[in-house]
């Protein structure tokens, strides 16, 4: 099986268990300290009524949730993001990335990352947008072009792990962006940002949505915490300034990067975009 960089691990036991012992610790160092500072000649009741205040005086507030503790929801989608598919003639097969349409002049771009492309060739991929349950709102769209960053496809660069593909219907006109709109793309913004990422999980038939800040993770790749992230969920956008009513914004990133998006559901990363993928999409666009 391929991998594409997100692998399902159990972190929700570990992190409550973290949360139990640090609540245990606090415990036992307060009622020590009692015990500690009562004599010898303290009697059983008043030893117990100070044993009694200090668990009292222990803190009522919970600790601090992790963000790794936040979890994704299951929605329908919205228009611009949808799910690549394997496909075979003219049939579709699994899903196994994510995408969105970028805003373009000829209204045919989608962004994913670049190793969700490793191993297919134009043609054997289709896009659907807004992809739920089986239903398909605005068709299948083949790919008929990958355009990749050559710092990743000569050395498979993190920082560059981000692709534009040209996607059509045969015989059809239509653009893609002119049925589901696009989202704007975001380069040089800073690393910390409130986003809402998007991505459908291998296995699902509906997309997960969480939105949370990004933060720096080192100088090129962007960090995002919140679980249920698996694999599939590579390429998916990270929307800033998301409009409530079309569910459009900017695309600031894509779920990949640094471990290929990330080795666990609770954390994922994308390659900041900044001026190379600025460069890509210029050379997406001026293909004719």
């Amino acid at each position: 099986m391929r991998r594409h960089g997100k692998r399902i691990v159990r972190t929700g036991r570990v992190l409550a268990s973290r949360r139990a012992v640090w609540g245990a610790g606090l415990a036992t160092v307060a009622l020590a300290g009692v015990v500690a500072a009562t004599p010898g000649a303290l009697g059983a009741g008043r030893l117990a009524i100070r044993l009694a205040a200090a668990v009292k005086s222990l803190p009522r507030k919970a600790p601090v949730v992790p963000p790794a503790l936040m979890h994704g929801r299951l929605y329908n989608g919205t228009p611009a993001v949808g799910a690549l598919f394997k496909t075979s003639s003219g049939h579709l097969g699994q899903h196994f990335c994510s995408g969105s349409v970028v805003d373009s002049p000829a209204g045919d771009l989608v962004i994913t990352a670049a190793h969700c492309m490793q191993g297919w060739r134009p043609g054997g991929v289709d896009f659907v947008p807004e992809y739920h349950r089986g239903q398909q709102p605005f068709g299948a769209w083949t790919v008929t072009q990958v355009f990749v960053d050559r710092a990743w496809a000569s050395s498979q660069n993190p920082d560059n792990d981000f692709a534009f593909l040209v996607v059509s219907q045969p015989g059809d006109t239509t653009s893609i962006q002119g049925l589901t709109g696009g989202e704007k793309l975001g380069t040089g913004w800073p690393p910390v940002r409130k986003v809402r990422v998007i991505g459908y999980p291998d296995g699902r038939q509906r997309p997960i949505s969480c939105t949370s800040a990004t933060r720096a993770f080192g100088p090129h790749q962007l960090e995002f915490d919140c679980g249920g992230y698996t694999d599939g969920t590579s390429g998916g956008p990270f929307l800033a300034n998301v409009h409530p009513a079309t569910g459009l914004g900017a695309v600031i990133g894509v779920i990949g990067g640094y471990q290929q998006g990330g080795d666990t559901p609770s954390v994922s990363y994308s390659a900041r975009f900044g001026r190379s993928v600025r460069a890509l999409y210029s050379k997406a666009v001026a293909r004719n």
